[in-house]
């Protein structure tokens, strides 16, 4: 019976376009994005970019939170960054599948397409380089990586609490966080005992970059476009159509 269940999904999988993964949750797209890329680390508070109405064709856009980072908030509030009351929401932090597998979210830019094509889509980064080579994980794009990476290149900068807050500080209106974010603006924090720095309700996904990640620092990655597995879009709330 279990070959016939793993044959009949097959069959199904390739009618829709997509491949399966062993136990994983999620499936490769058939015919989707891949390549070779770079993960960098941030978290800046501000109201994820494929959160407003309209980016793509999505069930409904991501979901964004009030200050405390945990009150669900209209999609049309603006950004805490830009002087508005919507923030990133707490639970946007990685976390662990088992000890060679996590899930996420992440800002980036894909080669070929815009919003329209890269909001709310998900992909498996396959880590190759520093102490996270061996390592998979599937993010979904929530936000826009315009000053990440190349022009020409793919890019993921993986949401991380503690990770630097880039070009913009939304956690200081949100959290009262010094001017340059949490460490240095761009990178972070350095080790585990500054995560203590950050609210306890940021520091388990801060330490998850010391733990699962293993305090990688900018590792080279294969990526593959993949289906959202439901733990990640139960989070985001955003799905395509």
């Amino acid at each position: 019976m279990k070959l016939l269940a793993i044959a009949t999904s097959l069959v199904v999988a390739a009618s829709i376009g997509v491949e399966t993964v062993s136990a994983a949750g999620y499936s490769y797209v058939r015919g989707g994005a891949t390549g070779t890329s770079q993960a960098t680390r941030y978290w800046d508070c501000c109201k994820p970019s494929c959160g407003w109405n309209g980016k793509a064709k999505v069930s409904s856009p991501v979901k964004t939170c009030a200050k405390n980072g945990v009150s669900i908030i209209g999609n049309n509030v603006q950004s805490g960054c830009a002087g508005g009351g919507a923030f990133v929401c707490n639970n946007n932090q990685p976390w662990a599948v088992n000890n060679n597998l996590a899930y996420g979210f992440a800002a980036a830019r894909i080669p070929g397409g815009g919003e329209d094509r890269w909001c709310c889509s998900c992909f498996e980064l396959s880590f190759t380089s520093t102490a996270a080579k061996g390592k998979k994980m599937v993010v979904q794009i929530t936000n826009t990586g315009y000053d990440a990476g190349t022009e020409k290149g793919a890019h993921f900068d993986i949401l991380m609490p503690g990770g630097g807050v880039g070009l913009y500080n939304g956690c200081q209106p949100q959290w009262n966080s010094p001017s340059e974010g949490w460490g240095v603006r761009y990178g972070g924090v350095w080790n585990a005992g500054m995560c203590k720095q950050l609210p306890a309700q940021l520091r388990k996904g801060c330490e998850w970059r010391f733990g699962w990640f293993k305090g990688a620092d900018n590792p080279n990655l294969v990526y593959r476009e993949v289906t959202c597995p439901k733990e990640i879009t139960n989070v985001s709330g955003c799905r395509r159509l």
